[in-house]
């Protein structure tokens, strides 16, 4: 086979390949537009579904509405016109007795007048006297009809013209929510959600975020967070396990929430930061990330470390103070190298640390600078990131470490940064904390 057959062959294979390649290209953005096409196809169908449902809900709250207070208004009316005609009728009634009354009177006299004369007598002196028992110059006194009620019923116009105004300002349809979500940082156990405004002209007061399990057997969404911040870290996620996260917001001024943001899908491949059971002196909750001091009768300060060496460089590792006991200087929270149980601080070789009053220690040695002292509510934050690794000889091992950390320890507003020597490189660390005296209950994520 000739040269130039080769290498016809070779351009052939390439061109099949870059075919393939550009043909695979072309079917991931065929299924990113029918993802697309769905998406604007099924929330329009969602849309459409809300608006009659909003408005049939309103057609029948408001006739509901009005009904009742037709019905009102007819009750009102009822009850005047009752109140009223029955002193009529009581007036009717004393006035058609009166009427019988001088009828039969009438009969008598026109009787009396018409009999023979030696009765004559007789009947004109009963006629006279019942005539005057019956008093027939007193008239009973009806009233004039400016006296009774003429009912009207009072209508506003108006009603219509504001209902008319409000309707059509009622409601809205947008392309796009107000707000997306913008990163989801796995942390161990949990998840660092992060979202942002993509409308600029939207003004938000507070931000609610919701979350679930994915899949057909998930639950349904609750709420994580509602505030004014643009992340919030949601805690207690089974690692390895897909969460759908979404977010939504309020207006200034408003009580409705915007349409939530595409639902994005989030997950954890770090196990939970845990306490080690099983340490004297400490009560663990069920999760083991809070720890309860509850014995101070021991002259010993014992150290509650991790479970295992759970955390990592690059990771935010955050202690939060829950309730605080009396402080002791012998107190620490902190990362270490590794877990001596023999230990009753974390003020020692190896470790970093935080006292309850503030003061840093690195290697069991106090810093001069120093944090606000920690009392309940506290959240104390560990940032680690390697900065450099020394090769390994004997002339570095004399001079006390060769692997450098920068860490960053952050309490309250405040926040102090230093380099951290040990003896061997290390990937994963302890973290740990020891209280003198009962009461102190930590968190940690």
């Amino acid at each position: 086979m000739s040269v130039e057959v080769d290498v016809l062959l070779q351009e052939a294979k390439e061109s099949i390949e870059a075919a393939q390649n550009y043909r695979s290209e072309l079917q991931q953005r065929l299924h990113g537009l029918n993802q697309a096409r769905k998406q604007v196809r099924g929330s329009s169908g969602q849309a459409r579904e809300a608006l009659r449902r909003h408005f049939a809900e309103l057609q029948a709250a408001a006739t509901r509405l009005l009904t009742e207070r037709l019905t009102a208004l007819l009750a009102e009316v009822d009850v005047i016109e009752a109140d009223s005609v029955k002193p009529l009728d009581d007036c009717q009634s004393l006035i058609e007795h009166g009427v019988g009354q001088a009828d039969e009177l009438l009969r008598e006299g026109e009787a009396a007048l018409r009999c023979g004369l030696g009765e004559k007598e007789d009947k004109l002196g009963s006629f006279t006297k019942k005539a005057m028992h019956i008093q027939l110059d007193s008239l009973p006194e009806v009233p004039a009809l400016v006296d009774v009620p003429s009912v009207s019923a009072q209508l506003d116009d108006s009603l219509l013209g504001l209902l008319r105004d409000r309707v059509s300002r009622h409601g809205s349809v947008s392309s796009h929510p107000p707000v997306q979500i913008e990163e989801l940082q796995e942390r161990p156990g949990s998840i660092l959600v992060r979202w942002c405004k993509v409308d600029e002209d939207f003004a938000a007061a507070d931000y609610r975020l919701q979350y679930r399990r994915s899949g057909s057997g998930g639950s349904q969404y609750e709420d994580a967070y509602i505030g004014r911040d643009c992340e919030f870290l949601v805690l207690h996620l089974d690692p390895h396990t897909d969460y759908l996260f979404r977010v939504c917001a309020r207006g200034e001024g408003r009580t409705e929430w915007s349409p939530w943001s595409i639902p994005q899908t989030g997950y954890t491949t770090l196990a939970p930061h845990e306490w080690c059971p099983g340490t004297d002196g400490y009560i663990l909750s069920s999760r083991r990330n809070i720890a309860l001091r509850n014995d101070s009768s021991q002259s010993r300060c014992p150290v509650l470390y991790s479970n295992a060496p759970t955390y990592f460089c690059g990771q935010t590792l955050t202690f939060k103070i829950s309730a605080a006991g009396q402080m002791d200087r012998r107190d620490s929270l902190g990362v270490c190298v590794d877990s001596q149980r023999e230990a009753e601080s974390l003020q020692r070789d190896q470790a970093v640390c935080i006292s309850t009053n503030g003061a840093v220690f690195v290697n069991g040695k106090e810093m001069t600078n120093q944090l606000p002292a920690i009392t309940v509510g506290s959240a104390v934050t560990f940032d680690m990131e390697v900065v450099n690794l020394f090769p390994i000889s004997n002339n570095n091992l004399s001079e006390g470490g060769n692997f450098k950390l920068r860490v960053t320890i952050g309490s309250g507003n405040r926040e102090v940064v230093f380099d951290w020597l040990v003896d061997q490189a290390v990937d994963c660390l302890f973290f740990g904390c020891s209280f003198v005296h009962s009461g102190w209950k930590v968190l940690v994520f």
